[in-house]
């Protein structure tokens, strides 16, 4: 479904993706770990097309998405629930919904919303509450479920668990797995829990400095040594 050969991303003069190779294939749940700044938010930026890449090339379903818009990528069937969140902080949990159905067909609004609600039934009693004071947590699933109201056949989720309690984590996953399983949708995902990830994803990706430096299932990689002592055991 995705293919990504020989990506190069700069920031200015600073080259922050050096050659990145990958594959997600229909129907995996597959996911990028990796320390901070080792690249991993700057590759799902430049998947949506921002920053552009300037070297290389990115496929969805065998079409060539390296130089397309962004609202055009989105239309293809990818979205993205970004690092951080970032809802719209003065829009209702409804009005952020509706937000992330723009592009999509508004006989199937109603449809989507209420599968977000059977996902999330804390957005459904919220719905009348502006983004910004939501919760942590519940703003994690407001980024999702705008995420989904695009109707993606592709989502890229960024540090869905950055921040949250240990509960609301496994919460989190637990959701990602039914939208893989349940609905359908192929899941890219970026996270620093390495331990959670692993063990949810059928294949993984290790990344540093830029560059993929190992990849296997998920089960490999967590019995990895030097997964286990970089990323699993304290490590960083």
């Amino acid at each position: 479904m995705l293919r990504v050969d020989g990506l190069h991303t700069f920031y200015g003069h600073i080259e922050a993706l050096r050659g990145v190779d990958l594959t997600v294939e229909e129907g995996e749940i597959v996911t990028l770990i990796g320390a901070n700044g080792a690249g991993k938010s700057t590759l799902l930026m430049t998947l949506c097309g921002s920053p552009r890449a300037a070297r290389g090339t990115i496929s969805f379903d065998g079409r060539d998405i390296t130089a397309m818009p962004t609202h055009e990528i989105v239309r293809l069937g990818i979205a993205q629930a970004p690092e951080g969140r970032r809802i719209f902080p003065f829009m209702t949990v409804l009005e952020n919904l509706q937000m992330g159905a723009i592009t999509t067909d508004p006989r199937h609004f109603d449809t989507d919303l209420e599968r977000v609600f059977e996902l999330y039934p804390r957005l459904r009693e919220r719905r009348h509450q502006t983004g910004g004071t939501l919760s942590g947590g519940e703003q994690q699933m407001l980024a999702i479920g705008r995420a989904l109201m695009s109707r993606p056949r592709l989502l890229l989720l960024d540090e869905p668990s950055l921040g949250l309690a240990p509960n609301l984590v496994k919460q989190i996953f637990t959701v990602v797995r039914e939208i893989n399983e349940g609905q359908g949708v192929t899941v890219f995902l970026v996270e620093q829990n390495a331990y959670h990830a692993l063990r949810l994803a059928h294949r993984g990706y290790v990344m540093a400095n830029g560059r993929i430096i190992l990849s296997g299932t998920g089960q490999e990689l967590l019995a990895n040594p030097e997964i286990r002592a970089a990323y699993l055991e304290g490590g960083h």
